[in-house]
């Protein structure tokens, strides 16, 4: 509580708001560095087991995949007698619903990022309001060093502010470049099956 206490001193009436975006951004940049990191390391560690048994998507059926990559492989085939045209729609759609799961917490992320300096822009002219009340108030001379207490006091909202800022708005770019890759690789992956369901050789779609 001394810890809390302190920064309400030095933050004044914004700090709260500041040790929430603060404390947002460090669970998302948590949850989103675990959740990406294990699709990433579970894809490809199915996908060298599916390019070990000779790409054959077929028995990606017998088991229950853990990566996205054999889950949107079972999905088509499943679907394998239906129209390719339909086969395409489906996946489609599935990716649509990935990338949204991907993306997820991403648009917070900005949003903190956006708000945080403004927070702390805030609290610095409401410090400085204050300071020259207080000033105006008090019937003692006005020297230097009570000039550079109350400044440093009002600026340090701001400091706050932009600290927050940064990691977030830098996590929302890079997980968000993270998530698009490994969509990239799961479209690359889905269109390779959906070609051996069409027929063509799995060393020629595995090529692609």
């Amino acid at each position: 509580m001394s810890f809390l206490a302190q920064l309400h001193q030095q933050l004044g009436l914004m700090s709260w708001p500041l040790i929430l975006c603060s404390v947002i951004t460090l669970a998302l940049w948590l949850e989103r560095s675990a959740s990406l990191l294990w699709i990433s390391l579970s894809g490809e560690q199915e996908k060298r087991q599916l390019r070990s048994n000779g790409n054959r998507y077929a028995d990606v059926t017998i088991t229950a995949p853990r990566s996205l990559i054999l889950r949107g492989c079972k999905l088509l085939v499943l679907y394998k007698d239906s129209p390719k045209a339909m086969r395409e729609d489906l996946a489609s759609v599935w990716l649509q619903q990935q990338r949204r799961k991907l993306h997820s917490g991403l648009r917070v992320l900005t949003l903190v990022g956006v708000i945080s300096p403004l927070l702390g822009l805030l609290g610095t002219v409401l410090g400085l309001m204050e300071m020259f009340k207080s000033i105006g108030e008090s019937g003692d001379p006005v020297t230097p060093a009570l000039l550079a207490d109350g400044l440093g006091l009002a600026m340090s909202t701001t400091a706050a502010g932009l600290l927050i800022a940064l990691p977030a708005i830098a996590g929302a770019q890079l997980f968000g470049l993270w998530a698009d890759r490994l969509l990239d690789k799961l479209t690359h992956e889905l269109n390779q099956c959906n070609l051996t369901l069409e027929g063509m050789p799995l060393e020629e779609a595995a090529a692609l």
